[in-house]
């Protein structure tokens, strides 16, 4: 299937690793333009670098943290200078601390709320225009599957990401009618570095050893494996194409089953 991707304008957030750095690989191998962005410059340049030799479609790069209060107006300009325009946005951000829902303090939450929630709209917000005007645009957010089935030790995570769900399905209503689609991809438990620094903080919490840990998560898998970050950009590139233009308003599982909602 051709995706429609060759020439294609994208800015991919939190892309310097996991999943946000393998959705900007699958849609640069189809021939995509894409900005990674990140808080690592190192990674980010060899990132950038490696895609660019592959010679398929072109990568540039900008430190840049959703932390920092001057995260959108970075993300502005470098839209403008280094790609020229926009046609794609995934939305992906870093996950916050591990932790239980007695656990969450004001000030945390307040602070994950702002870089995952808050400039994330914004800047979906401000890049809207320019889709709008050329008819096109794909608006794709990473959440988690915790948004179905809240995920234990997780509350921050379940809270925040949650919050996205009825932004996107709004939002999608909004602007379908001028050529942009709002969609959601949901990871289940795919093998980053995160899901590895996740079934650490699990190790600890419960007494037992990480492998004992990895062992019950897969367990409970239909498809009995992790899953693997190509698997998931597949999807996220899909959500990205031209095909995939009546697909709006969605939430995409990518977990091997795992889910037990309907």
């Amino acid at each position: 299937m051709d995706l429609g991707l060759a020439g294609k304008r994208a800015l991919v957030l939190a892309s310097s690793r996991g999943l946000g750095l393998g959705i900007a690989r699958a849609l640069a191998d189809e021939g995509a333009h894409v900005l990674l962005c990140g808080r690592s410059a190192d990674k980010l340049k060899a990132n950038a670098e490696a895609i660019n030799a592959a010679g398929k479609g072109k990568a540039d790069w900008v430190e840049a943290d959703l932390a920092d209060a001057h995260f959108v107006d970075a993300m502005l300009k470098a839209v403008h200078e280094k790609l020229g325009g926009i046609d794609i946005l995934v939305n992906n951000t870093g996950g916050p601390t591990p932790g239980m829902a007695e656990e969450m303090d004001a000030e945390k939450l307040y602070n994950f709320f702002q870089s995952m929630v808050v400039r994330v709209i914004t800047l979906t917000n401000a890049l809207l225009p320019l889709m709008k005007t050329q008819g096109f645009g794909r608006v794709l957010t990473v959440a988690s599957s915790g948004v179905f089935e809240p995920i234990p030790n997780l509350a921050l995570s379940n809270t925040l990401r949650g919050a996205l769900v009825g932004w996107n399905k709004t939002l999608s209503a909004e602007v379908a009618s001028y050529g942009v689609t709002a969609n959601m991809i949901l990871p289940g438990r795919i093998h980053t570095d995160r899901i590895d620094e996740l079934d650490g903080a699990n190790a600890k919490r419960q007494g037992k050893s990480v492998e004992e840990i990895r062992a019950a998560s897969v367990k409970s898998i239909p498809a009995g494996r992790l899953g693997k970050v190509e698997e998931f950009a597949a999807a996220a590139a899909f959500l990205c194409s031209v095909p995939a233009s009546y697909v709006t308003g969605t939430m995409l599982r990518v977990d091997g089953g795992a889910s037990k909602s309907i």
